[in-house]
């Protein structure tokens, strides 16, 4: 890694989290709050939220499940998982909470996932890809992929992909089927190095963690494109939570975690208030039909302009195709 060049996506990152952070006191200290929205029942949906035993990922399961909704959680601990639906199925009076074991950082362990999800023989009508690492040490995957760009966003490309045909099944003329994927505000600090993808000229964790990030909006996007191309009833959208107090700051510089400790319950949102977008995203209405947006605070907002590049967009689906091992499906769309 350059010494000289480390510090550049790591000021970055925190200069974008603390705009965020501030903008989020701005919201809080406002003296007039809207109510929560209250969404339709969920009664007969299914919905798979990777990452749903902890944090923003668990949050959207028991909301979800207290809509009615059959609730797979698609993560890398049995124990945790576990956990998870016993507790949301006390919470929620619901017995329509399970746990899958999925290892995103497996390519091996995402295919089984999919091979017994599609035993069960039920449709998918929310597909939430949640789950991710963040700044974590140079390390790799056990397909030899940068964590970040592998975990984050090769897992969810193809575990989207080869649950799509399902996401088609399910979807109808007034009822699309919904992909949601969580990114954050540091995409618009990232850098997609398509000669480099794994940052193996210069290692960041903080420039692997936008990088990812960013290529989750521009995936999003194209997945759009392909989506409404060949007529399918599904959407893809692409959220923004915000800086939410989430054991996802192992990581970070030991200041940076006494800061937070000392600071969250003021500048941090909640699990919960972090959840909000995505389960708008994933049963609003309002949604219904509409897809390729960027969403913050439950509303649509502009992402970074990197991510509407069309030919960036398919220049890193086609490469992200071959890294996986998946027929390129954009070569087929007109």
């Amino acid at each position: 890694m350059s010494l000289l060049s480390a510090p550049v996506p790591l000021l970055r990152v925190y200069w974008i989290g603390l705009l965020v952070i501030l903008h989020q006191l701005r919201r809080r200290l406002r003296p007039r709050c809207p109510p929560a929205p209250v969404f339709p029942t969920q009664n007969g949906k299914v919905a798979i939220v990777t990452g749903g035993a902890k944090g923003i990922g668990y949050q959207t399961v028991k909301h979800l499940a207290r809509l009615g909704m059959h609730v797979i959680i698609a993560g890398n601990s049995e124990r945790e998982g576990q956990e998870a639906v016993r507790k949301i199925q006390e919470e929620t009076s619901s017995g329509k909470v399970e746990f899958l074991y999925c290892d995103l950082a497996s390519m091996k362990s995402i295919r089984q996932f999919v091979q017994r999800f599609r035993a069960k023989n039920c449709p998918l009508h929310v597909l939430v890809n949640n789950a991710g690492v963040m700044l974590v040490p140079e390390r790799k995957t056990e397909d030899g992929f940068e964590e970040h760009f592998g975990l984050n966003y090769l897992g969810h490309f193809l575990l989207t992909n080869l649950l799509l045909d399902t996401l088609r099944q399910s979807g109808t003329h007034s009822h699309n089927a919904r992909i949601i994927t969580v990114s954050s505000a540091t995409h618009y600090v990232g850098k997609l190095h398509l000669s480099d993808l794994q940052s193996r000229c210069s290692y960041s964790p903080h420039g692997a963690y936008a990088q990812s990030k960013l290529a989750l909006v521009l995936f999003t996007y194209q997945l759009q494109h392909l989506l409404t191309a060949d007529g399918s009833h599904v959407t893809a959208n692409v959220v923004d939570p915000g800086v939410v107090n989430t054991e996802l700051y192992k990581h970070v510089f030991w200041v940076v975690k006494v800061a937070k400790w000392m600071t969250a319950w003021l500048f941090f949102k909640t699990p919960e208030e972090g959840a909000s977008t995505t389960i708008y995203a994933a049963v609003s209405p309002e949604m219904e039909g509409v897809g390729g947006c960027y969403l913050y605070n439950e509303e649509r907002t502009k992402s970074a302009d990197v991510a509407y590049d069309e030919l960036l967009q398919r220049r890193l689906w086609t490469e992200s195709c071959k890294m996986v091992g998946i027929s390129d499906e954009s070569s087929r769309v007109p």
